[in-house]
């Protein structure tokens, strides 16, 4: 009678598990057939500035496909979903770099702070850089011997708090700027977020975000300066009236994203996380990120998924990566290193590395 009840309560665990991931995978389904209902006939794509902004933080998050807005457990959040960093109770510090595509260089930094009952605060910096290039003109395609720079920044506080003890609110303001040459434009911003834990399937939680909502850019400098003659009729007319050309203006990569993560499996010091988001960009047609996170004893950690699902034309899509968890020497703080690559098709393999602490 014993082994009996011992394999019905095994059979149960089962298929509670196995519903887990038929409710995700319903999900993707109903967000796939609406996609190609609700899906705009023009995808806008390259017209929205600042596009570094789309690219994802933390090489844990990316190993999942970038579907980590449900599931923002770690300092990444910031980016992914300002919410989650309310459900963090210790400082935590992270480190990302990435070499991106056509030799430019992603880099970001950012930091948790506790502060009590009053919540929880963040601060961020996030550049793109490349090296230096010759300055080449129609006269000159060798080069005129100056050498000119390009690059991208974006500075930010965040803001989180526990409204209960299931639903976090937050909110992040940046400053972006973009630089090339002579020129460079600027733009504030703001991101929104939510997540809501239940108690559903183990532990279902739902996040929504709305990043990039901010102020259009326009290139300024002294490149855009001209001297004109306005009536060239006219004997000794002024031959330097002082001109400036006003360039278009360009919005920010406005993203709404909703995402859903669940404990599909935990036994003893095994435990499975999947993870699904939904992206409605500005830029872009819809699409849905899919992920999962295996770990052993929360040290050792394999991650997969697939990026921009659904997506029409898009480069790639798939990723994998691992991470270490680690206590530090003499001190209570965890150390995480964590790894992503990510295939982008014609656009070649991109391979991030994170580095974390907690303490």
């Amino acid at each position: 009678m014993i082994e009996i009840k011992k394999f019905k309560l095994l059979q149960e665990g089962t298929m509670h598990k196995i519903t887990r991931v038929k409710i995700l995978m319903s999900i993707v389904i109903l967000f796939s057939a609406n996609q190609n209902f609700y899906s705009q006939n023009v995808s806008k794509t390259g017209t929205t500035a600042a596009s570094f902004l789309e690219i994802g933080v933390g090489a844990a998050a990316n190993g999942m496909g970038g579907a980590f807005v449900g599931l923002a457990n770690d300092a990444s959040t910031l980016y992914w979903n300002v919410a989650g960093i309310a459900t963090l109770t210790k400082y935590e510090a992270i480190l990302v770099h990435t070499n991106w595509i056509a030799d430019t260089r992603f880099d970001y930094a950012g930091l948790v702070i506790p502060l009590g009952d009053f919540g929880n605060m963040g601060l961020s910096f996030t550049s793109l850089s490349m090296d230096d290039m010759k300055v080449r003109t129609v006269e000159q395609p060798d080069g005129t011997g100056e050498n000119f720079s390009a690059g991208d920044i974006s500075v930010a506080i965040s803001f989180a708090r526990r409204l209960t003890e299931r639903f976090s609110v937050g909110i992040t303001a940046k400053y972006i700027k973009q630089s090339i040459w002579h020129m460079s434009s600027s733009a504030f911003a703001v991101d929104a977020g939510t997540i809501f834990k239940t108690d559903l399937l183990g532990g279902l939680t739902i996040g929504a975000v709305l990043s990039n909502f901010g102020t259009s850019m326009r290139l300024e400098g002294r490149d855009t300066r001209n001297f004109i003659r306005i009536d060239e009729t006219k004997q000794g007319s002024n031959e330097r009236i002082p001109t400036n050309i006003e360039l278009d203006a360009w919005d920010l990569p406005l993203h709404f994203q909703i995402g859903v993560s669940i404990p599909a499996y935990q036994f003893d010091n095994y435990k499975l996380v999947v993870s699904a988001d939904a992206a409605v960009p500005n830029n872009n047609y819809q699409s849905l990120n899919v992920g999962a996170e295996f770990s052993f004893m929360d040290f050792f950690l394999l991650r997969g998924g697939y990026n921009s699902l659904f997506l029409k034309d898009a480069e790639g899509g798939l990723s994998f990566g691992a991470g270490v968890n680690s206590k530090m020497l003499l001190s209570t703080a965890i150390v995480n290193f964590d790894y992503a690559f990510r295939d982008f098709g014609k656009l070649k393999n991109v391979h991030s590395f994170s580095v974390g602490i907690k303490f």
